[in-house]
């Protein structure tokens, strides 16, 4: 979906939703400079077109109990699509795991994972995750602190096309 095919009133919707996903479609129309019917029309379009992926609150893990955060970096034994895709499949399973992206270079995955306390999270690691078929290993760093948990991409680097 190349960003080709949105004009600025589009890049606006995107921005202003991403800013704030509750508000109200006259609020976002008054907030881009047009009236509410073309706004909701825009932000249909933009969601069929996947530009829009979905809505969601962001919850304090914290305050909901979840003290411990820890990137796992998982090397795999075999890079076969085959075994990735595998991989994936099973990191989608997994409830800790919040986040999986596949890397080039010495590690195949990065794995953001979230648990209520340490040994929670140590029991994933022994029983799940160093278990799984073709991991090879698992470095693990847990998270002290975190300076910025920016979602979205940045709206004012993007530029009209």
């Amino acid at each position: 979906m190349a960003s080709a095919r949105l004009d600025e009133i589009d890049r606006l919707i995107l921005a202003e939703l991403q800013a704030d996903g509750r508000m109200t479609n006259v609020e976002l129309a008054r907030r881009v400079g047009i009236s509410a019917p073309p706004c909701l029309r825009r932000v249909r379009t933009l969601e069929e077109q996947g530009f829009i992926r979905g809505y969601h609150a962001d919850v304090a893990p914290r305050e909901l109990g979840f003290e411990v955060q820890v990137f796992a970096m998982v090397r795999l034994h075999s890079q076969s699509e085959r075994d990735l895709t595998a991989f994936e499949e099973l990191a989608r399973g997994w409830a800790l795991v919040r986040e999986c992206h596949m890397l080039n270079g010495e590690i195949d995955f990065i794995l953001k994972c979230v648990a209520p306390d340490l040994s929670s999270f140590q029991r994933f690691l022994t029983e799940q995750l160093t278990a799984a078929d073709n991991v090879a290993s698992v470095k693990t760093s847990l998270v002290i602190r975190c300076a910025k948990d920016e979602p979205g991409v940045p709206f004012e680097l993007v530029e009209p096309r």
